[in-house]
């Protein structure tokens, strides 16, 4: 039903590892191979291009669905339908920031001081002359193939350029004048496939399962019995997503409780809930959580 196109690149392998963990896994014959297919009958047809050129292809219909950085939807001015962001990247979690960054020395402090005619490099140029237009800033914007912080102050006076954390800019003794883009990955739809009740319907289920998949990284069920007389020592410890369930077991004085958890906190947690009066504690991994 559906033709889908996944990023090749940066985000791929985090991409595919998330369509596994979802149920959706992609196959294809080689790692290098552009053509590939999910088990799944929502599924036609499966395509891995570059991130880039996505939103244009979506746009466009020939495909129905498929994931890119809010970056790429905005420097290729694509109309597309989004069914939501995807919080996760090649590394982390984290958004990307399309930054403006100039030399440490610069003598300029904010976006309109920049002079006219400032040469700026950037892989997003259509971004980069809308942005600065916004600001009055009549610039020389020249499309950079990589590199691009390396080209202060020889080749550009100032760079747009993508950062998590803002360390590899620092290393260059670059500067961030300005955060042009917050830009998360997105799940992108072209708008008249979107207009198909049934092809939206696959859509937003197919999105459910991804974001299920996101929403259970980094939890774990915790289960365990207790008595009635440690119940309130043992929920007054135990965090939870709305409310711990808490059930009374079958022929005996105590119940049986469960909730999710952040993993992180779960060798601490389970020790307090021992302490507290818990036996039988069982941590259990999760897939998906869908709310």
């Amino acid at each position: 039903m559906l033709r889908v196109v996944l990023p090749k690149g940066s985000l791929e392998r985090a991409t595919l590892e998330l369509f596994e963990a979802a149920d959706l896994a992609v196959s294809r014959s080689s790692a290098v191979d552009y053509k590939a297919t999910i088990a799944d009958p929502r599924v036609a047809d499966v395509r891995i291009l570059r991130p880039q050129e996505i939103p244009v292809y979506v746009a466009e219909g020939l495909y129905d669905l498929g994931i890119t950085g809010r970056d790429w939807i905005e420097e290729t001015d694509s109309e597309v339908v989004t069914l939501g962001e995807l919080h996760y990247s090649k590394a982390t979690a984290r958004p990307i920031n399309v930054v403006l960054a100039v030399a440490e020395e610069a003598p300029w402090a904010k976006v309109g001081d920049l002079p006219a005619g400032v040469r700026v490099s950037t892989e997003y140029p259509g971004l980069t002359r809308r942005f600065l237009a916004t600001h009055g800033v009549d610039a020389e914007v020249r499309l950079s193939h990589g590199a691009t912080e390396a080209k202060i102050p020889d080749i550009a006076d100032a760079v747009v350029e993508i950062t998590e954390t803002g360390r590899a800019l620092r290393a260059a003794k670059l500067r961030i004048l300005d955060t042009i883009l917050v830009s998360f990955t997105e799940l992108i739809a072209n708008p008249a496939a979107y207009a198909d009740p049934a092809k939206a319907h696959a859509m937003r289920q197919l999105h459910t399962l991804l974001q299920g998949s996101l929403e259970a990284r980094g939890k774990v069920l915790v289960k365990l019995n207790v008595a009635q007389s440690d119940l309130e020592a043992v929920i007054a410890i135990l965090p939870s997503m709305k409310a711990p369930t808490v059930s009374k077991l079958f022929g005996a004085d105590g119940y049986a409780v469960e909730t999710v958890v952040a993993k992180v906190d779960i060798n601490v947690l389970i020790p307090a809930l021992s302490d507290a009066g818990a036996s039988d504690i069982i941590e259990v991994p999760l897939s998906k959580i869908v709310h």
